[in-house]
């Protein structure tokens, strides 16, 4: 019996993924468990196994194909079965020309007889995500032509059709759409041809503009900033690194980071403030009971944020060791949904750049985040005698929706106490 390989959706927010290597190749023997092909997300690189034994047939999805989540992009034909030409697969090509090329052309003659083809419920054959996507644009399914399996409508075959007229009720407000930039050809004509060269956008980066646009044109953002004393920290975790336990190769286990104190102070601080520890929705606030605490990671051409979940009932050491396998396996790309996901609020770190201060951008569901800067020594008033300090700037920047000034004051100031008396945490 033959089996569709779909591509799957492997992320919450994924709508398609681009296809980065084929490990097989058109009428291979694979089987069941067996690597096909890698997909790259806006977020990670995974491998997508064959679902059954059998000879493959790929369709129209080569490397670099950008492919809509749902499509069958290739069949696996067990034994006995003759395989057959497949033509379905991507809706649209890294390389637009390439991908015209290797598609194979139908005859204009041919989409009305495909059309007729249905289950023996009298519905036209589709992919249940081609038939929830032609249901959301107003699509008739009965007047497409299915390049899928048996003459299948899959989501690709949507693209090269044309939605019904919507209702005038069911129009968008325009004070409801994301205010647009500059066009690219307006962008160009303002510098001279051949003075610059142009790096096309990547799933990271276009996901990065959408995700930051939305947050500062949706959620109403307001900025804290404390200056918090830092030699108490570095000193006990001085003290904590040379008493770290060395492993057979007689290297420390474990070694801690100022960002590490850091987390965890966010997380205990958050468990103190509980009305900062929440997500706003239209519905309701979310009052979270852990935290779960994002962490910016600068990758080549981007970021991530993996989270450290429940960091307030994790130790030091435990969220260091955490902290580097996330960090390691972002740069990698190689994080899952899970590592990625959700978060109560997070940290941004920019301070090993020599940076003092800035203002973060809330990355939503959370509704604050920590912007930390360099320590700085200073001098600073005590007992009216100038001394020489270790200080660092954190902004809290807060969504006003969900967090009041009073309540992000009071987030800010119990980070601080603990930061300042590092032992607390551990209180």
């Amino acid at each position: 019996m033959s089996a569709e390989v779909i591509l799957p959706k492997v992320d919450m927010d994924m709508t398609t993924g681009t296809i980065a290597v084929w490990h097989v190749k058109d009428g291979d023997t694979v089987k069941k468990g067996q690597p096909l092909f890698d997909i790259e997300t806006d977020k990670a690189a995974m491998e997508i196994e064959s679902p059954a034994d059998g000879v493959i047939k790929i369709g129209n999805a080569p490397v670099k194909a950008v492919v809509p989540i749902g499509t069958v992009v290739a069949m696996i034909y067990g034994a006995g079965e003759e395989p057959k030409a497949f033509s379905g697969g991507a809706a649209a090509s890294a390389a637009p020309a390439a991908a015209a090329e290797a598609a194979p052309s139908a005859p204009a003659a041919a989409a009305p007889a495909a059309a007729s083809v249905s289950d023996s419920d009298g519905k036209a054959r589709a992919t249940p995500l081609a038939r929830r996507l032609a249901k959301q644009q107003g699509i008739s399914l009965a007047a497409l032509a299915g390049t899928g399996p048996r003459g299948r409508i899959v989501a690709a075959d949507l693209a090269k059709a044309k939605p019904a007229a919507a209702a005038p009720a069911a129009a968008a407000p325009a004070a409801a759409s994301l205010a647009a930039g500059m066009s690219t050809d307006a962008v160009k004509a303002l510098y001279q041809p051949g003075s610059y060269s142009v790096t096309p956008l990547d799933g990271m980066r276009r996901t990065i503009a959408q995700r930051l646009v939305q947050s500062k044109q949706t959620v109403p953002h307001f900025y804290l900033t404390a200056s918090c004393t830092l030699d108490e920290l570095l000193a006990v975790r001085e003290r904590l690194n040379a008493q770290a336990p060395k492993g057979p190769d007689k290297q420390p286990l474990w070694k801690l980071s100022v960002n590490d104190f850091i987390i965890k102070a966010l997380a205990v601080a958050l468990q103190r403030v509980p009305a900062a520890n929440v997500t706003f929705t239209d519905e309701g606030i979310l009052q979270h009971t852990v935290s779960d605490v994002g962490v910016a990671v600068a990758i080549e051409g981007g970021l991530f944020t993996p989270v450290i979940r429940a960091a307030e009932t994790k130790s030091l050491s435990q969220i260091s060791i955490e902290m580097k396998d996330l960090a390691a396996r972002a740069r990698a790309r190689q994080l899952k949904p899970a590592d990625y996901q959700g978060g109560t609020s997070a940290v941004s770190n920019l301070g090993m750049f020599g940076v003092e201060q800035f203002n973060a951008i809330i990355n939503p569901p959370h509704a604050t985040i920590l912007a930390v800067g360099a320590g700085v020594e200073t001098f600073v008033p005590v007992n009216r005698q100038p001394v020489l300090k270790t200080q660092m700037k954190a902004t809290l920047s807060c969504d006003h929706r969900a967090v009041d000034g009073a309540v992000g004051a009071q987030l800010l100031k119990a980070f601080r106490e603990l930061v300042e008396e590092p032992a607390l945490m551990l209180a």
